[in-house]
C-alpha cells in the first residue's frame, strides 16, 4: 500500500500503531556552513564500521549553565540546540538510527519550574520544525509516555510521528518521558493483558510489546558529561550494546566526539558471548 501523509481515518487506525515521536526540523541533515563535515575534520569511520543505531544519553545541561553563571534552563536551550549539529553529523556518516534521551521519568523530581521550561522549550521546536523535518526526510518517533503532559504537547507530538510517518533516510526517536524500568513494567502488563501464557513467552514475546518493538537495539549507547552509568535507559535493549563514555557537557558535545565514538566502535570486537573469530577454543582453564 502506497504510504501517504494524509490519511483517512479509518486508514490511520488500520495502519500499523506508530510507536511516537518528537524532534526537531532544521537538527537534521541541513548543516549550516558551521555544522558541516570539512576538510579539516577527523577522516570519518569506514562504511563497515558504522553502527547501524545509535543512543544518546544527552547529561550535562545544567551544568553548563552553572559554569557560565546561567539559569540551568538557558543550558537546556543550547543542549536542544545542539540535536542539530548531532543529527546532522549521524546522517552525514551513515547512522540509520539515532535515539536521544532528552527527558527521564525520574527527571519530575526536579523543581517544577524547570520541568515547564523543558517542555515549553521542547513543544516550541516541534511545532516550528516538523516541516522542515518532513522535507529532509528524517522519520520522527517517541519511546515514553504522554499522559498527563499538556495537551498542545501531545498534539505537536502525534501531529509530527503522522507527517513524517512515511520517511526512512534518517530514524529519529526522541526518549521523553521515558523509563527503562517503567518499559518494562508496560510490557509485562501488556503480556498479562495479552492473556498469553507464562510458558508461550519468550525473548521475541517480551520484546514485541517493548515501546522499541519494531527498532533494532542499539549497537552504541554514548553519554555525555562524564558519569559512567546507563541510569535506567534502554534497560533490555544495551544487553549487548558498546558503550562509550565522553567528559564533554552535552551543549559542547559536536561532530568530533561523535566520530570518536564510531571510530571506537569500530576499534571493538563485538562477541555476543561467543570467543573471537581468530582465537582457537580451548578448555576453560584459569578463567
Amino acid at each position: 500500500m502506497k504510504c501517504e501523509h494524509r490519511l483517512s481515518p479509518a486508514a490511520r487506525c488500520l495502519s500499523r500503531v506508530s510507536l511516537g515521536c518528537a524532534s526537531v526540523g532544521r537538527w537534521v541533515m541541513q548543516p549550516s556552513s558551521d555544522d558541516m563535515v570539512t576538510a579539516a575534520s577527523p577522516p570519518q569511520p569506514h562504511r563497515s564500521e558504522i553502527p547501524r543505531h545509535v543512543a544518546v544519553i544527552m547529561d550535562g545541561n545544567g551544568r553548563w549553565a552553572a559554569q557560565r553563571g546561567l539559569p540551568r534552563l538557558a543550558g537546556h536551550q543550547h543542549g536542544t540546540d545542539n540535536i542539530r549539529r548531532i543529527t546532522t553529523a549521524a546522517a552525514q556518516i551513515g547512522i540509520k538510527y539515532l535515539t536521544l534521551w532528552a527527558f527521564s521519568t525520574d527527571n519530575w523530581r526536579r523543581p517544577r519550574e524547570e520541568i515547564d521550561g523543558i517542555l515549553h522549550i521542547l513543544a516550541g521546536v516541534i511545532e516550528r520544525e516538523t516541516e522542515e523535518l518532513d522535507r529532509q526526510g528524517a522519520q520522527l518517533r517517541h519511546i515514553g509516555s504522554l499522559e498527563g503532559l499538556d495537551p498542545q504537547l501531545q498534539a505537536a507530538v502525534h501531529a509530527a510521528i503522522d507527517r513524517t510517518r512515511c520517511n526512512n533516510r534518517l530514524i529519529l526517536t526522541l526518549a521523553f518521558n521515558y523509563g527503562g524500568r517503567q518499559e518494562l513494567l508496560a510490557a509485562i502488563k501488556s503480556l498479562v493483558a495479552s492473556g498469553i501464557p507464562a510458558a508461550a513467552v519468550d525473548e521475541d514475546t517480551l520484546q514485541a510489546h517493548l515501546f522499541t518493538r519494531d527498532l533494532p537495539d542499539p549497537d552504541l549507547i554514548v553519554r555525555t558529561s562524564g558519569e559512567h552509568r546507563i541510569s535506567n535507559f534502554l534497560l533490555w535493549q544495551c544487553a549487548y550494546s558498546e558503550l562509550f563514555f565522553r567528559p564533554t557537557l552535552w551543549p559542547d558535545f559536536g561532530p568530533d566526539d561523535l566520530f570518536e565514538a564510531v571510530r571506537e566502535f569500530g576499534r571493538r570486537e563485538r562477541r555476543f558471548g561467543g570467543v573471537p573469530n581468530h582465537e582457537p577454543t580451548s578448555p576453560l582453564v584459569n578463567r
